[in-house]
């Protein structure tokens, strides 16, 4: 795990935030083991074999969480934005992930990578 990530997330001010950030990390590092990991555009990326498999980021009241290469996945209706290859999904405090869920839809989006 990058040195770099690990400050960025220890920043955050909001602990939920924070908390989900960790969440969201470990999923990608369950996903694709060989990850690597970069502060880019002020924002955890995550890419394998040098190309964007996942990136975090935040806003006021949300962390955005986008897979990248998601054409393909078969995602419930409603709960990702974006275009087919982009898929995005926001986190409010008080709402809890589905790791599970989410490790296998990274893991197929990035096979291909």
């Amino acid at each position: 795990m990058s040195q770099e990530v690990t400050e960025f997330i220890e920043k955050v001010k909001e602990p939920w935030q924070a908390s989900l950030c960790h969440e969201l990390r470990q999923v990608v590092h369950n996903a694709i083991p060989d990850v690597q990991e970069r502060i880019q555009y002020n924002k955890p990326h995550f890419l394998k074999n040098k190309k964007y498999a996942a990136v975090i980021s935040m806003s006021k009241d949300a962390v955005s969480f986008t897979i990248f290469n998601a054409t393909g996945l078969e995602l419930p209706e409603g709960l990702f934005d974006g275009p087919p290859e982009r898929k995005t999904i926001k986190f409010r405090n008080g709402e809890q992930i589905d790791a599970g869920m989410l490790t296998n839809w990274v893991k197929q989006a990035s096979q291909k990578l």
